[in-house]
């Protein structure tokens, strides 16, 4: 109980909300590698009344197989009329707002009408100026999110943001190559995963989880404490145990067999273990894992119909029916009050996993990365992009 209540609103709001970004309906096929990048980029056709282009993270939305589709964006289509585009071009938060940053500082189209930025990244974008509030009347599902997540920090009214999945980081690993699985740190660096281990470029996951190993507090984080982590992980790297710091590609190296353990999120493992006749695995470190939230945003550069259009797209998605079974797919935390009652009625053993709905167990080992100033983000995001060899 101490410890909950030294957690920021954050922390406590997410480890509250019931439902994650984890695994595969029964019988579904999962997202093979020819499907895994349906674009490579936003379109540059201009936004308007009949589309709404959306750039989301790969391995993040309910996709078939067979035909190639998202099932649950074909129904937005067909129920609303609006030709929906779905770009898998997030890889990592600082390369994405990379790629746009030039045109929104000049107000220009960046080729999507809503994005799907990490909170850090979400809060960034606010207090640039880079996002549009939200016109309420067309989101009357907002309703249903969470109570638990519905005043962050970086936006307490939920104006501009809303949840679009929890994440949480923590170990994967080929089974083949660790058959006790991997738990701890020291599991992680054994000798057997000794050139092939990859972490996130995902500064607060990869750290997170080191500093996390190393006693440290997520919310109280000091410089020094963080600096200590920064030079584990470089020695690491040095020593030739890390491979890579990597977005989401890292999947493509446990797929290849170039990566046998990684600090990675747990919806896309649980996703390559479906994929892989159990090849791969995950789970929280005994030390504890990360948890954090990625955000429907609409960018300020987005016209009136655009916006609109993003508008209705988003409360699609905050129907309990189509979240839950989008969060029967991706098995990440969802943040939509009423979405586990209808995990009932697709999958009953989903709807009790405590990687789908985080139980006590499960929550009191999941950390939020404290809040940094716009000062600690560039310094510290700097000295890990140093170590990370970029």
């Amino acid at each position: 109980m101490s410890k909950e209540s030294s957690l920021s609103p954050e922390a406590r709001s997410i480890i509250g909300a019931m439902v994650s970004r984890r695994a595969v309906l029964a019988g579904a096929g999962g997202l093979g590698a020819a499907g895994l990048l349906a674009a490579c980029g936003g379109s540059d056709s201009a936004d308007g009344a009949n589309g709404v282009r959306w750039g989301n993270w790969p391995l993040y939305l309910d996709f078939d197989e067979e035909t190639k589709t998202y099932p649950t964006l074909e129904k937005f289509k067909e129920q609303s009329g609006i030709n929906a585009e779905y770009f898998e071009d997030y890889n990592d938060n600082d390369e994405f707002y990379g790629k746009v940053q030039a045109q929104l500082k000049l107000g220009e189209d960046i080729g999507y009408d809503v994005v799907t930025p990490t909170d850090w990244m979400a809060a960034r974008w606010i207090r640039l100026g880079y996002t549009q509030k939200f016109d309420a009347a067309n989101i009357p599902n907002k309703s249903n999110i969470l109570a638990s997540l519905a005043s962050p920090s970086f936006d307490p009214n939920r104006e501009q943001t809303l949840t679009w999945q929890g994440i949480m980081g923590g170990f994967g690993w080929n089974v083949e190559k660790n058959p006790k699985g991997i738990r701890t740190i020291e599991d992680l660096f054994a000798p057997q995963n000794k050139g092939k281990i990859v972490v996130l470029s995902e500064m607060r996951d990869t750290i997170g989880i080191i500093l996390l190993s190393q006693g440290v507090n997520l919310q109280t984080v000091t410089e020094d404490q963080f600096m200590n982590a920064i030079d584990f992980m470089e020695k690491k790297i040095a020593d030739g145990w890390i491979r890579g710091v990597k977005g989401n590609e890292y999947a493509e190296d446990l797929t290849s067999g170039d990566a046998t353990a990684v600090i990675g999120w747990s919806g896309d493992m649980f996703i390559l273990k479906s994929e892989n006749e159990g090849k791969f695995d995950f789970a929280l470190p005994e030390s504890g894992g990360t948890i954090s939230g990625d955000n429907f945003v609409i960018p300020s550069t987005v016209s009136a119909e655009g916006k609109a259009n993003a508008e209705k797209l988003i409360n699609f998605y905050y129907d309990p029916a189509i979240a839950a079974e989008v969060a029967a797919y991706v098995n990440y935390v969802c943040p939509v009050e009423g979405a586990q009652a209808e995990m009932e009625k697709i999958d009953p053993a989903l709807a009790a996993s405590p990687f789908i709905f985080p139980d006590a167990a499960m929550s009191s080992k999941l950390n939020v990365f404290r809040s940094l100033t716009p000062a600690e983000e560039t310094a510290w995001g700097e000295a890990y992009q140093k170590a990370a060899g970029n």
